[in-house]
């Protein structure tokens, strides 16, 4: 940003400081008939009757994301947009390099009607699909919920086992190791193949990659940014025959380059 760029935004913030000072006296004389609009306190991160999330320092948690109270997130993990992850009356353990999805919400149980703690566990590596419920339940290492599927009370879902988009696992419901379970209520429906165990695998670990893409965009300052959107006009694609007609030749900045491990097709080409 130049020094022009600079004196703009400098001016652009003592106009907002005068907006708020006008606002304040408005407020003022509005008297009884106030209806004054309240700033957002969200916390991604907020402590609740003295409990404390412990997030390690390698995983992501997006904003707009909510850890609330006795909440421990392991190395490598991320909580993606929007999620909300409430350890309130009990406690929620998610392990290493595990992905919690957009929307998705974690909460727990005090206890059952048979007064059983239902603290919510979720193991390592695994995958919880968009908007995916998991209440008072245990999901085990490289297990798999899909987008949108509901786990209440008491659900245990074995390491490498799936439970379908959309699927309603009951209370005190088993999923064994290696099966597909989907429907409401949710049932067996078939093996899962071996290039399916490893998809579950693969599945953790491109989330993991793709955390510390957006663990990185999320922590770039104004000029940064600023800057990356002057070389993205300057080196914006043209079609390929209008380049080589005028002889130009355009490659894209590093700043503007993703890792090879977010890539597919990148990532092929470099491991032959």
């Amino acid at each position: 940003m130049g020094s022009l760029g600079r004196a703009i935004y400098l001016v652009g913030s003592w106009i907002r400081i005068a907006g708020q000072a006008v606002d304040r006296v408005g407020c003022s004389l509005q008297g009884s008939h106030l209806f004054q609009e309240q700033v957002s306190r969200h916390r991604t991160l907020m402590s609740l009757f003295e409990k404390n999330p412990v997030v390690d320092k390698d995983a992501f948690l997006a904003p707009g994301a909510s850890v609330i109270g006795d909440v421990q997130v392991g190395r490598g993990s991320s909580i993606w947009y929007g999620c909300v992850l409430r350890g309130d009356v009990n406690s929620i353990r998610v392990g290493s390099g595990t992905n919690i999805q957009d929307n998705a919400l974690v909460h727990v149980a005090k206890s059952n009607i048979r007064g059983n703690v239902l603290p919510t566990t979720i193991g390592n590596n695994v995958t919880i699909g968009h908007g995916a419920v998991l209440h008072g339940c245990t999901v085990e290492d490289e297990a798999f919920v899909g987008m949108g599927a509901t786990l209440l009370d008491g659900a245990y879902v074995e390491k490498n086992a799936m439970v379908a988009a959309g699927a309603l696992v009951r209370q005190n419901t088993r999923v064994p190791f290696g099966e597909v379970w989907g429907g409401s209520p949710a049932k067996f429906m078939r093996k899962l193949t071996e290039e399916e165990i490893a998809f579950i695998s693969q599945s953790a670990t491109n989330y993991t990659n793709l955390a510390t893409v957006h663990a990185a965009e999320n922590s770039k300052g104004f000029e940064e940014i600023e800057l990356e959107k002057t070389l993205r006009k300057k080196f914006a694609r043209k079609d390929e025959e209008y380049d080589s007609m005028i002889g130009v030749v355009r490659e894209t900045p590093t700043e503007l380059t993703l890792p090879d491990n977010i890539l597919p097709d990148k990532a092929q080409k470099a491991a032959t």
